[in-house]
């Protein structure tokens, strides 16, 4: 009998025991996801690397890396001068990506819609696409003078091809038998595009999205390496910089190239996320 009484308290410990853990596990799932810990420890913890090998170089090479004080009294030191280079280069990421995003997906739709115009066109895109910008811009300087215009130009260039080829591709890419079913209603070739292929190419879409944001930046700090005139940006401030051997000012301006480049990745990503609720998952970048 005493043997049975202590089966029976164990076995409702133990319950009590998994009802706490149910309890627990419901109180986890009511957490957002960023604040469970291994959703960021581990990149914490790669920051933190990071930071320390780059301080120890930092003091032992100081002409090769500043220490990460240095670059941080830099940015406070002078922030007006920091925050007004920043928004030259995001108005020329703003502007260029734009516009090299619009003319990308424009021209997607011409080629998905008539095969003739990809076999005219494609060659010659190709050929621009492989010309390096760095050999562009400067003739870009030579025709178009030395304001803000051929950092546009290069920005969008850069932005311009990745966009192209997932647009096309996702433009493409629609549910046969959907497709079937409208040309059996007679649909017209707008309502096609309209009700499947431009739903259907939105994961195509951000997937190129995804690649020509962070090019843009790249592309409007190469247009200001290259692109002689107006010294202004992020890119003319770190080109100055190292001409002088300022090294906090070098890495503190391209510490806010990265920022600026984070920054539009992750506007992308919740815009994504209201956007293709509907989508299962991500597509890959072809």
């Amino acid at each position: 009998m005493t043997e049975i009484n202590t089966i029976g308290a164990t076995a409702s410990i133990t319950a009590v025991e998994l009802a706490e853990a149910r309890v627990a596990r419901r109180e986890q799932r009511k957490l957002p996801k960023w604040a469970h810990w291994r959703n960021w420890l581990p990149t914490a913890v790669t920051f933190a690397v990071a930071a320390l090998l780059w301080q120890v170089i930092a003091i032992t090479n100081p002409y090769v890396l500043p220490t990460l004080d240095a670059i941080w009294t830099s940015l406070a030191g002078d922030p007006a001068m920091y925050w007004a280079n920043f928004l030259v280069t995001l108005q020329e990421v703003v502007i260029g990506a734009a516009s090299g995003i619009v003319a990308g997906f424009l021209l997607a739709v011409v080629m998905a819609e008539f095969r003739l115009m990809e076999r005219a066109m494609m060659p010659l895109v190709v050929v621009v696409m492989v010309t390096p910008i760095v050999a562009i811009a400067p003739a870009l300087v030579v025709a178009f003078g030395f304001g803000m215009l051929p950092k546009y130009i290069v920005t969008a260039l850069v932005v311009f091809f990745p966009m192209l080829v997932n647009s096309l591709a996702g433009l493409r890419d629609v549910d046969v038998r959907a497709l079937d079913v409208l040309r059996t209603l007679h649909a017209s070739r707008w309502e096609i595009f309209r009700d499947l292929r431009f739903p259907g190419s939105m994961p195509y879409v951000f997937a190129g999205l995804r690649i020509a944001l962070p090019l843009a930046v790249v592309g409007a700090a190469v247009a200001e390496f290259v692109a002689a005139g107006q010294q202004a940006g992020l890119g003319s401030l770190v080109t100055t910089s190292a001409a002088q051997a300022n090294l906090p000012v070098t890495w503190a301006s391209i510490t806010l190239l990265c920022v600026l480049g984070v920054m539009l990745v992750a506007l992308l990503a919740v815009v994504r996320k209201r956007v293709l609720w509907w989508s299962d998952g991500d597509v890959v970048a072809r």
